[in-house]
């Protein structure tokens, strides 16, 4: 039977027996990119953008707040446990980060980052640019750990993580007049996939071999998108939609040359823009009741400092929820994520 006419339940049940009581299918998992991933580097930075006090982390282990934009784990994290690893990749700024920790990978991701520089810069969080030369020094200190023979064999059956590019739509290019004056939205698509066949070729040459890039989800349907560019119509912003289909559109083939070009190289493009906006448009199919509004505070802005202990309005149970904050979904619908990038992910693992 081809993999095709198994369904992802099949998949996932198969995936999930096969690591239960196995070693993890790949030896390491090294993440970069934004807040979608970040576990917790931004806490050792002086940026504002931040989450590691409450509400964020009320439900995740020891229910404490650890530097993760969710209630919970982030999809990232539930690819860690279906990949067979007992513990997550730690923020490599942490201080936990060293030693033996090191040998399951390590989190580079930062919030508010993105694949064009300037927005880190703008929120004085750490650019892909910079991720990658943390991930020179992470090398450097696996090979002290394991010799350089057994580095290189780990780094080369590794599987190296991207999310980013919302944050340059979100967060600069559509507030900022000094981009979207200069640059029609195609034409910054253009800068943003530079920067990324930069920085795969430059996982590349490190040794990558084993690469998933996640797409654009639908940033139209981002609670703080339609409050702040909706025009009151309480509907997903259409243009911010039509934007991340058109970057994913060329993701796709920007990645393909990158893998015909790069020999030996599996690059796998990860859609998470249907599954969310599926989630987005038909929440009670999937068991959720709310996904226009957010769990924290109003649900229609907060993020970061402005989702505290003391936001009005709260929910009790995000699980209800499609969004925790004004931007980052909840532990449950990362979890439902996760299970759709498991599913699209398998030729990582070969």
């Amino acid at each position: 039977m081809s993999v095709k006419n198994i369904s992802s339940f099949t998949i996932i049940y198969f995936f999930l027996v096969t690591v239960a009581n196995a070693q993890p299918l790949v030896p390491a998992l090294l993440i970069f990119g934004d807040s979608v991933v970040d576990v917790g580097n931004n806490n050792n930075l002086e940026t504002i953008v931040k989450a590691n006090f409450p509400p964020y982390g009320r439900d995740f282990i020891k229910h404490k707040p650890t530097g993760r934009f969710c209630n919970g784990k982030l999809a990232s994290d539930y690819t860690a446990e279906n990949l067979g690893f007992t513990s997550y990749p730690m923020a490599y700024l942490s201080k936990q980060a060293n030693g033996k920790h090191l040998l399951i990978g390590a989190n580079f991701a930062s919030g508010s980052s993105g694949y064009y520089d300037t927005t880190a810069k703008i929120y004085e969080t750490i650019p892909l640019s910079k991720q990658v030369e943390l991930y020179k020094e992470y090398q450097n200190k696996l090979a002290t750990l394991v010799g350089q023979s057994n580095a290189t064999s780990i780094i080369n059956g590794s599987i190296h993580f991207l999310s980013s590019g919302s944050s340059d739509f979100v967060q600069n290019y559509y507030i900022n007049p000094l981009l979207y004056e200069k640059y029609t939205p195609l034409q910054f698509i253009d800068i943003l996939l530079q920067s990324y066949t930069k920085f795969v070729q430059e996982l590349y040459d490190l040794g990558a071999r084993k690469i998933g890039v996640t797409t654009l989800p639908p940033l139209g349907c981002v609670p703080a998108v339609i409050t702040i560019f909706g025009e009151d119509s309480n509907e997903c912003v259409e243009k911010f939609n039509k934007v991340a289909v058109s970057f994913n559109k060329k993701l796709n083939s920007t990645s393909q040359k990158l893998q015909t070009k790069l020999s030996g190289l599996n690059l796998v493009v990860l859609d998470i823009y249907q599954p969310l906006h599926d989630l987005v448009t038909r929440p009670t199919d999937y068991g959720f009741f709310e996904a226009r509004k957010a769990c924290c505070g109003t649900g229609l802005v907060e993020t970061s400092i402005l989702c505290n202990a003391e936001s009005v309005g709260t929910c009790r149970n995000a699980s209800e929820y499609v969004f925790w904050d004004g931007f980052h979904p909840t532990d449950a619908a990362n979890k439902i994520l996760s299970d759709d990038l498991l599913t699209a992910g398998l030729s990582l693992i070969s």
